[in-house]
């Protein structure tokens, strides 16, 4: 693999008809935290809440040689490294530089399609001529440019598809650029494990290797019939094409989301309801508060209930008409509690808004109703948290101390 490697002062790969860029920052949260605290460079450092129940949203590199990864518990992260350093995540800091950095692609190409906060798909192709580059030249100024203005370190893959472009940034990580010919994609490819295949995972992986297939090159040589036969024919005839270095999809923009939520793990399990309920509340409104922000509203509330022994619920209901208000989002997610989750301890809770579409597809209206509107209410709310922070206006029932409900790890509101 290491032909395709970017170096300084070597001949670059052949770029030709390669369009398409993944770029990934590397240890994106860490590297953010880092830039205002550089003595800790060298040192083993994750973000993470830092609770009993917390995991790690990041790990640098130092952290990663002791077997530290994101998404492990923290408390697992400390036994493999006990010299651990922890920062605790900063909020709003991680989206404002994501910004910043999308808008550094975007000045490339429209053709962005951002996967999270960290990394995107581009499609140079079109950017070509009138910049009078080539993609892996555009590839070197956009990591020069990140770097430069943003202080963190982001690493490129560059081929003819989306598929290998993703790969090709995985191997150029950190702080690195990796070129895959397109005459050269399948010498790439075929010396991989089956896992590296896009959508394997550990059952799949399991299956392929029981029918001896152990690297990329064993699956594109078997029959793909048999293939079909003993993985499903969706998954097989996916998994060949892939295989064979065929991967058709293009860089979508702007994607549509398909749903907002958000979560909170607590640090020891609930059994109260009421204090569930004030959870519920506290999260339906951070949903809300996101819809409005992305001017979409949902039609399906859902909840995810996960118990002490790690048993996970999931419960929806559609309404009449899409909503973007919190409390009417809370009055289903306290609902869908009440009538489908069993009484038991409780670990983790969480609240869902799908079926997203515009604000400007309207709202049930109701003459002469002695409602309130609450709407109302929560867009100046916004607008007071916007002006004064966060803390500035909230639910009544939620003024009360936050150690009286658990110092959990909450999850910011996110598309899914």
């Amino acid at each position: 693999m290491g032909r395709f490697r970017v170096r300084p002062g070597e001949p670059v790969p052949d770029d030709t008809g390669c369009g398409l860029l993944h770029v990934d920052m590397d240890a994106f949260f860490v590297s953010v935290e880092l830039r205002t605290r550089p003595e800790l460079a060298d040192k083993p450092v994750v973000v993470s809440g830092g609770g009993p129940r917390a995991v790690v949203a990041a790990a640098n590199y130092p952290a990663r040689k002791f077997g530290v990864r994101s998404a492990m518990p923290f408390s697992t992260a400390k036994r493999l490294c006990p010299q651990l350093i922890n920062i605790p995540p900063t909020s709003g800091l991680y989206g404002s530089v994501s910004r910043g950095v999308m808008g550094i692609f975007r000045e490339l190409t429209p053709l962005v399609e951002p996967l999270s906060l960290d990394e995107a798909f581009l499609d140079v192709s079109g950017a070509l001529r009138r910049l009078g580059a080539t993609p892996a030249s555009l590839g070197a100024q956009l990591r020069a440019r990140v770097e430069a203005e943003h202080g963190i370190t982001c690493s490129v893959g560059v081929a003819k598809v989306k598929f290998v472009a993703k790969l090709a940034s995985g191997m150029a990580k950190p702080d690195g650029m990796v070129v895959v010919p397109a005459a050269e994609t399948l010498a790439f490819l075929h010396p991989l494990p089956v896992s590296a295949l896009w959508g394997v995972g550990e059952r799949t992986e399991e299956r392929l290797r029981r029918l001896g297939l152990d690297t990329i090159a064993d699956v594109a040589a078997f029959p793909p019939e048999r293939l079909k036969k003993s993985l499903g024919t969706a998954i097989g005839e996916h998994l060949y094409r892939l295989a064979h270095g065929v991967d058709e999809r293009s860089v979508v923009v702007d994607a549509p989301e398909k749903s907002i939520g958000a979560e909170h793990t607590f640090d020891v399990d609930r059994h109260d309801r009421a204090s569930l309920g004030l959870e519920l509340l506290r999260l339906a409104s951070r949903v809300g508060a996101t819809l409005r922000a992305r001017g979409v509203r949902g039609r399906t509330v859902s909840i995810k209930v996960r118990f002490a022994d790690f048993r996970t619920i999931t419960r929806a209901r559609t309404l009449v008409s899409a909503t973007d208000v919190a409390r009417e989002i809370h009055a289903v997610a306290v609902s869908l509690l009440e009538e489908h989750a069993p009484a038991g301890a409780v670990r983790l809770i969480g609240v869902r808004v799908e079926g997203l579409e515009t604000g400007e597809a309207g709202e049930q209206l109701v003459f002469e109703s002695p409602a309130p509107r609450w709407r109302d209410a929560e867009v100046a709310a916004d607008v007071a948290r916007s002006k004064f922070g966060s803390a500035a206006v909230r639910p009544a029932s939620l003024l009360a101390p936050r150690d009286q409900e658990g110092d959990g790890r909450s999850v910011p509101p996110r598309a899914g």
